[in-house]
């Protein structure tokens, strides 16, 4: 009885320490995400290019421009970490990864992509991703 009692302990303890390892190590490495690609794309000029793409797309400007209206309290996340962490906790690190060299090599279609991000995340939550871009090209 006492053995099970201690074993009990430590099977709980593990999955404690386990559970505290996926939690702060998707925060760690969602936080770490977003500093990178925020001086990535600050300092190659790629937002520059993000916004005039925006710009002279009036489809990819009505998508994003839907988010102008939205109330923020109604959203799953607000912040770019959170969102990032979303992502992450989704999609993974690897299949973040593939998207971003898929898009760069013009390996992927708009249509494909969207399917994509329709198939893996509600509709909240690509309202609150919407916002957030919104607010980091507006800003």
């Amino acid at each position: 009885m006492r053995l099970l009692k201690y074993l009990l302990i430590v099977i709980i303890a593990l999955v404690g320490l386990g559970y505290g390892i996926y939690f702060f190590g998707t925060k760690i490495a969602s936080e770490k995400l977003v500093e990178i690609l925020s001086t990535e794309f600050l300092n190659s000029g790629e937002m520059e290019k993000i916004k005039q793409t925006i710009e002279s797309n009036p489809e990819l400007k009505a998508f994003l421009n839907d988010a102008k209206s939205v109330d923020e309290a109604d959203l799953p996340f607000t912040t770019k970490e959170e969102a990032t962490r979303l992502m992450v906790k989704k999609l993974g690190i690897k299949e973040l990864q593939d998207i971003q060299s898929q898009v760069q090599e013009g390996q992927i279609n708009k249509e494909e992509l969207l399917q994509k991000i329709e198939n893996n995340f509600t509709e909240e939550e690509i309202t609150a991703l919407k916002v957030i871009v919104y607010k980091e090209i507006n800003n």
